[in-house]
């Protein structure tokens, strides 16, 4: 019975979906540098060089599931792919300014 109950009250948390989307150990460093602009595979790799080009690609594939990140493919010799927030990452901005400050502050604690 007590596990009904742990089941219901994360159901009605409200912010229990974002964390499936943000689960990823990189997410939200990948949605930082996005929001600066859009990235080429490569220069995201080298932004975050302790990520393997595998994960990278993981994290970037889900985040392209969940509607976050778009994925650009131009057709050439070699290939060129570019990463960009959708609309509905840019509306995440607002949330990475907050950790940002929120991040700051709390260093500044120690």
């Amino acid at each position: 019975m007590k596990v009904e109950n742990e089941a219901a009250t994360l159901a009605q948390c409200p912010i229990a979906p974002s964390q499936k989307i943000l689960r990823g150990k990189w997410t939200l460093v990948i949605l930082y540098f996005l929001s600066q602009g859009v990235l080429r595979f490569g220069e995201l790799q080298r932004k975050l060089p302790n990520v393997t080009q595998a994960s990278l690609t993981k994290q970037l594939r889900l985040l392209e599931e969940y509607k976050i990140v778009h994925r650009e493919v131009y057709k050439q010799v070699p290939p060129k792919v570019e990463y960009s927030l959708t609309e509905v990452g840019q509306g995440f901005i607002p949330v990475l300014t907050a950790l940002e400050k929120w991040t700051t502050d709390y260093q500044e604690l120690q």
